[in-house]
């Protein structure tokens, strides 16, 4: 494989935190920044708008998240684009590599969810909510479990098609669902992973589960987050 050489001029444009050839010392080059990484998550599942993103990833200045955006176009990690009449508005949305860091995001989160300073109970955004199901879901699942589920918080809806071989999520709704999940990602993580009854978030007004709770249930038995460091001890 031949090298591309890079040109002194190359090197002057581009600011460069290691001098390292390595691909981990420039993939932090491209993400390493605080909030690059968050981004990324947010348009993992389809086109954003700036107001979207900055609603959702609590915490950050409209400066802020503009400079990030630019230095991830600068790396053609995503692209700017104009949604056709009648929107009219400008979205951000990953590049076809930029989607390829999703398995990046998915061992991290296997990883650092091991750590006893894990807390699940801190806030998070719809996106992030639904990218664990994608990250924690049984590989070992049983074949013929199939399904249709939507997804429904109060700022967002998904659709999930379940099969053999993935949990393929996006945007939307669909009125053939087997399950609707009614809840806000909080809520929604808890009964995912720490297995909350249905019937308490019910009660509580904090869920609206529609269709075959059988078929609910057996969703959420998919699902588990990796076993704590030192438990096994």
């Amino acid at each position: 494989m031949k090298l591309e050489k890079v040109t002194q001029e190359e090197k002057m444009a581009e600011k460069r935190w290691y001098d390292d050839a390595c691909g981990t010392a420039l993939a932090l080059e491209f993400l390493g920044e605080r909030w690059s990484m968050l981004i990324v998550r947010e348009l993992m599942l389809g086109p954003r708008r700036f107001g979207e993103l900055k609603a959702d990833l609590t915490g950050i200045s409209a400066n802020v998240l503009t400079q990030r955006l630019e230095s991830l176009e600068r790396a053609e990690i995503l692209t700017r684009r104009k949604l056709p009449p009648p929107a009219n508005v400008q979205v951000y949305e990953l590049t076809p590599w930029g989607y390829e860091s999703e398995p990046i995001f998915q061992t991290m989160g296997r990883w650092a969810t091991r750590s006893p300073r894990h807390d699940p109970t801190l806030p998070l955004s719809p996106v992030s909510a639904m990218l664990s199901l994608r990250t924690m879901i049984r590989r070992d699942r049983p074949a013929d479990l199939r399904m249709t589920l939507v997804f429904r918080f109060p700022t967002a809806s998904f659709i999930g098609r379940l099969d053999q071989d993935d949990l393929v999520i996006e945007r939307g709704e669909t009125s053939d669902a087997d399950v609707v999940f009614e809840t806000d990602p909080t809520r929604f993580v808890t009964l995912m992973y720490g297995k909350w009854p249905f019937e308490e978030s019910e009660a509580e007004g904090r869920l609206r589960l529609g269709g075959d709770r059988a078929l609910a249930q057996k969703f959420v038995d998919l699902f588990a987050l990796p076993e704590k460091l030192g438990q096994s001890d």
